[in-house]
């Protein structure tokens, strides 16, 4: 048998383990490439898809996000809400175990009060998580017994259960984060499917099989199936295709410039080359791409009639069909997008060049100049805003494209010195409230997300009541509205509803995905 690079290494650690298997078998290890690299394993800091990806195999939360985005039990086995919206009471399940660690201790079971320290953590200064928000809403946290838990809120906020499945929140062992300090980031110990075995930074990294985790299928045999996870950090994504291509990996996720075309058709199929040997699995994403625009009292700031030609002047089908393989939906039901309750929902803009002509004749016969636009982008986008560039300008809008590093660009959009700029916000949480938030008045950046400084009174009010409606129709209600007021006032100019879209060779069994875009292996098998 002909063994890569990854296996022989899993085997030297099979090895170091005193294990009696002889070898490691390909179908029970996954190998997939993070070509961001993995930075941390501590969860307080899991703000990205590279490090919530890693850290969603080495922990549990109290509860997580089934496929369809709803709220269910993961170390918690029930839970309840008072009346007024103010205390959650979480039952625990009994049994769960930590991770060995045998720096400091052998496994032990988790307690509420492993929770309490967890998440009081977070709003640590000294540890400066980003995650910190997360408990902005909480007045106190009590751990009632050993398996019950109490959270108290300041004020009602219906969408804290879907806060609490983000992997800031999971449960971490108090002792391992003491004993360790500022290294526990790379000492991680949890109580997921998967423990960390071995990471070699910036090259790769290798997780074992929990042996003690707390979940079983439904014939009642141990999770996960898979024995090892092999992460690679090749930051060459020609040379993660190639890799993907000869078989070293088991999937790749998302689509790049330099292989695209090799894999998809212009209507987003598999290349007859790949389908008989590659699944291609497509969700909606909880990302909408957007045009920011400023519409304070600034001098760079864009009336409405400029903003409303723009929402109608290009063509988000040939968009997204040309310059995204089809892999991502034409934003035209407003900026909630699709997946979400309240999303593809409000009637947006949809392409009419002469409307759009129509309105900036209007807006010149009234005596004003139609000024000179300029879309702050940065590279990987480039090819987006040009097409853009090139539409408006047959609509008569002078358009520049200005390429700047993302920092650079973040820096600038946070100081509200960009007129027109291209951005993402992929949610935090499956909850509308998680965008509409871009436009209340009180988040003006850089102290909050409201990089247009778009200000508005009735949507302010509808932004508010809808923190305390609990009950979800109604909620939704608000947030089609608000949707609303932000269609006809065009802060944003929604670009496209993306897509998760991921490339699985076929003897992978059980990966599946959804609009969070999650990576979990617990149920995960190789034939």
């Amino acid at each position: 048998m002909k063994w890569n690079g990854l296996f022989l290494i899993l085997i030297t650690c099979f090895y170091s383990c005193k294990d009696d298997r002889p070898q490691i078998d390909n179908s029970i290890v996954f190998r997939y490439n993070e070509h961001a690299n993995i930075t941390t394993l501590d969860p307080a800091f899991a703000r990205d898809q590279r490090n919530i990806w890693a850290c969603n195999l080495l922990y549990n939360g109290l509860v997580q996000l089934d496929n369809d985005l709803n709220v269910v039990p993961d170390l918690a086995s029930s839970w309840e809400i008072s009346s007024d919206g103010l205390v959650y009471t979480f039952r625990l399940k009994k049994g769960v175990m930590f991770h060995d660690n045998y720096a400091f201790a052998k496994a032990r079971s988790i307690t509420a009060q492993d929770f309490k320290f967890s998440l009081e953590r977070l709003t640590n200064p000294q540890l400066a998580s980003p995650g910190a928000w997360t408990m902005e809403a909480v007045k106190g946290i009590t751990a009632v017994d050993e398996n019950t838990l109490e959270i108290t809120l300041e004020r009602p906020f219906p969408a804290f259960l879907g806060i609490l499945t983000m992997k800031y929140c999971s449960v971490v062992r108090p002792e391992a984060v003491t004993h360790y300090g500022s290294e526990y980031r790379s000492h991680p110990t949890g109580t997921g499917p998967f423990y960390l075995k071995r990471w070699e930074e910036n090259v790769k990294m290798v997780m074992r099989r929990h042996n003690a985790y707390h979940e079983k299928d439904a014939k009642g045999t141990q999770l996960p199936y898979l024995e090892a996870v092999a992460i690679t950090f090749k930051n060459d994504k020609q040379s993660e295709f190639l890799e993907f291509a000869q078989g070293n990996l088991d999937f790749l996720n998302a689509i790049d410039p330099s292989y695209k075309d090799e894999l998809l058709t212009n209507s987003g199929a598999l290349k007859p080359k790949y389908d008989s040997i590659v699944v291609m699995q497509k969700a909606p994403f909880l990302n909408t791409e957007y045009l920011g625009i400023d519409v304070s009292d600034s001098e760079q700031s864009l009336d409405l009639a400029i903003r409303q030609a723009i929402n109608h002047g290009f063509d988000r089908e040939k968009m997204i069909k040309y310059l995204r393989n089809s892999i991502g939906k034409p934003a035209v039901y407003g900026f909630i997008p699709l997946g979400i309750p309240g999303g593809g929902v409000v009637d947006g803009a949809h392409y009419d060049p002469e409307r759009a002509r129509l309105i900036l004749k209007e807006y010149t016969d009234a005596g004003n100049r139609i000024p000179e636009i300029t879309i702050a982008t940065s590279a990987n986008y480039l090819d987006l805003c040009e097409f853009i560039q090139k539409e408006l300008q047959n609509i008569g809008l002078t358009v520049q494209v200005e390429v700047m590093p993302p920092s650079t660009l973040r820096q600038a959009r946070s100081a509200g010195n960009l007129q027109v700029f291209r951005s993402s916000w992929i949610a935090d949480y499956p909850d509308a409230q998680n965008y509409l938030s871009l436009f209340y008045s009180n988040n003006f950046a850089p102290n909050g997300p409201n990089y247009t400084r778009f200000k508005n009174a009735t949507y302010d009010q509808l932004y508010e009541e809808s923190l305390i409606t609990a009950n979800k129709s109604q909620r939704a209600l608000l947030y089609q509205r608000m949707d609303s007021i932000l269609v006809n006032e065009a802060p944003a100019i929604p670009l496209y509803y993306d897509e998760s879209v991921r490339f699985i060779h076929k003897n992978v069994i059980g990966l599946e995905t959804n609009a969070v875009n999650m990576l979990d292996l617990t149920r995960v098998r190789k034939n």
